[in-house]
This record gives structure tokens, sequence and C-alpha cells, in this order.
């Protein structure tokens, strides 16, 4: 009967580990058409609490650097760079550098050149990574699909 209680405890424990997979950053995506030729998409990060994104700006040494991939398509044409707001910056005693990076929220933008009309999908990907004061995760990678109509 002790060893079945013992079983039924340590059960208990490893399966309340294996549900605190922390996702503190949430990812959204939109699409405005600025015109027949023009368009603009958008990638939104929500932050929980006392984490932080890094800027796309980051100094090598550093944190990983938020980065956006995009797909080649011959429906569309990218304009210029992913436009960020200004960021944060500050010391961090864990790199050892100043650093710039985001809270609670921030919206990357990227400017698109439509080749055609009728509705466009812009692909991608982006990696960022995450840290609060205690901790990093590490980087993640993610896959996005925006339609533009």
């Amino acid at each position: 009967m002790i060893r079945l209680l013992l079983f039924f405890l340590i059960f208990l424990n490893v399966s309340r580990a294996g549900a605190q997979i922390l996702t503190p950053v949430h990812w959204s995506y939109a699409a405005k058409r600025l015109s027949s030729t023009e368009a603009v998409v958008f990638m939104r990060a929500t932050i929980d609490e006392g984490w932080h994104v890094y800027s796309q700006n980051v100094k090598n040494g550093g944190p990983v650097k938020t980065a956006f991939t995009f797909a080649p398509s011959g429906a569309y044409t990218l304009v210029g760079k992913t436009m960020e707001p200004t960021p944060i910056t500050r010391m961090e005693k864990a790199f050892g550098m100043d650093v710039s990076f985001f809270e609670k929220s921030v919206t990357f933008q990227q400017k698109i050149k439509l080749k055609g009309s009728g509705t466009v999908t812009v692909k991608g990907s982006l990696e960022y990574m995450t840290c609060n004061d205690q901790k990093c995760l590490p980087p993640e990678d993610l896959e996005f699909s925006i339609p533009i109509k």
C-alpha cells in the first residue's frame, strides 16, 4: 500500500513538472493594404509581465536578437528592412553589455510591394529569445503566414 501511495505521489509531481512549460511571449500577425501595390505586415509580440524580447539590433556577444526571415515569392518583394519601435536599452549583468529590448508588447512592421492583385500570403519565420531578471529561455523559431487581402 505504501509503495502504491509513493508511486502515485511521484507520478503527480512528474505530471505537474511537465505542465510547467513557460510561454511568456505570444505572437500575432496582421496586414494592412496601403494601396493596390503596397501593404504592411505586422508581427506583434505580447510579453508577460517581467519578461522581455530583444531588439533586432543586438551586438554580438549578447542575447539572440529577434530576426525575421521572409520566404521568397513572385507575388511580392520586401521594401527596406523590418522596422521596430525604439527599444529600452540598459546594461544587463548576465551579458556584461548594454542590451536593447522590449517589455509588455512590441509590433514589428515590414513594408511589402505587391506585384499583382488579389490575396497574397506573406510567409516566413522568426527567431527570438526571451529573458526575465532570473533566467533566459532558449531561442524559439516560429513560422508565420500572413494573408493580405
